[in-house]
């Protein structure tokens, strides 16, 4: 599962990626820094995996991960293939989730395409190249189906009227993410591979005084972006850039209580896109290794078992199941046994967000 990171030229979306991920983008003060998408493996901050560790003491940790593209930027045209167009949409197409960086700051030094800060503007300019895409797409796969549709061919005639709505919404602006559809509808959608029905997150790139609180540029995002269900991130991305390169964790504190800040922006930030993909985090913990596992929302214990080891879904018998706020409140696996608190779930259990499990399983 990936996030793919977009914007218009030069509003910092290779120095954010840099911020968040060990693999360095090309990062410079001109348009098309970033010419192929580049790829980072990013740890999912979680305060309850150090817990555990503290509690377990195991041989070894491994945290939860996130993946993280940095596309090339966008500029007018790219749905008829303009500048890196055709390069960039099909790089969206890929993720599964987008996080779209928009200009909040003045800075004369740090050229903008436009020549002028303005984000809705920028978000404007994204939106409607992704719109048109869609619609080019939602249009080929229409002149298809009306043809199976007119045979009577219920499938086709079904499809043909969820593009229709789609189509319909695209024309005047609106985004695919933004169209009410019922399950059946919303299964169909899946096989479209519309760019905007991809769930997104802006992050408002502000300056260092406007990192706790933010400014007027992102008060004018939240209020475009309202409508949306959207959730809207301030980050000060140079800033972050500057305290991800501080080695002394004592240091980085120090900075971040400066800004008025519990935590540096890129953790929220890899947590936002986690959760923004519809993932979420179970653990197993022995003297071995203390290990967070992503699933998706909704996954039951065996789907969860088969992430580790497709035998274990296969065979799958059990799951012994501890929720984190039992564990860290016993303090051990022994402990919440004796309380009682230890669960036997079986295939049908729907995994939490949290639960600390072992599998039982069979092959």
């Amino acid at each position: 599962m990936k996030a793919g990171i977009v914007g218009l030229p030069n509003v910092g979306k290779s120095t954010l990626f840099n911020c968040l991920s060990n693999a360095k983008a090309q990062s410079a003060n001109f348009p098309f820094c970033t010419i192929e998408p580049n790829l980072g493996v990013v740890n999912v901050p979680d305060r309850r995996l150090e817990i555990l560790e503290e509690l377990v003491n195991p041989q070894k940790v491994m945290p939860a991960t996130v993946e993280i593209v940095d596309i090339a930027g966008l500029v007018r045209g790219a749905s008829k293939g303009e500048g890196l167009g055709n390069q960039f949409l099909g790089n969206i197409r890929e993720c599964h989730a987008i996080i779209h960086v928009l200009r909040c700051f003045d800075n004369d030094n740090i050229t903008h395409v436009d020549n002028s800060i303005d984000p809705i503007r920028d978000k404007e300019t994204i939106d409607i190249e992704l719109q048109l895409k869609d619609l080019d797409t939602v249009e080929v796969r229409l002149e298809k189906v009306k043809r199976a549709a007119r045979t009577g061919n219920k499938e086709a005639q079904k499809e043909e009227a969820v593009l229709t709505k789609f189509k319909e919404a695209l024309e005047v602006g609106v985004s695919a993410r933004a169209v009410e559809v019922n399950e059946d509808e919303a299964e169909l959608m899946k096989g479209f591979q519309l760019l905007t029905a991809k769930p997104i997150l802006y992050v408002c790139n502000v300056d260092e005084a406007s990192a706790k609180d933010g400014n007027a540029y992102v008060d004018r995002v939240k209020e475009a972006v309202k409508e949306e269900s959207a959730e809207v991130l301030v980050l000060a991305v140079a800033t972050e850039s500057d305290i991800a390169e501080l080695e002394d964790y004592e240091e980085k504190q120090i900075f971040l209580e400066d800004l008025g800040l519990e935590e540096p922006g890129a953790s929220r930030l890899i947590r936002a896109a986690y959760k923004l993909l519809n993932l979420q985090t179970y653990f197993t913990a022995g003297e071995k290794e203390v290990r967070a596992w992503t699933i998706h929302i909704g996954n039951t214990a065996p789907q969860a078992a088969g992430v580790i080891h497709t035998d274990f879904e296969k065979g799958f018998i059990r799951a012994e199941v501890i929720s984190f706020e039992d564990y860290e409140s016993f303090g051990s696996e022994a402990k919440v046994k004796e309380a009682g608190k230890m669960r036997v779930e079986g295939k049908d259990y729907i995994v939490k967000d949290g639960d600390v499990m072992h599998f039982r399983f069979n092959v």
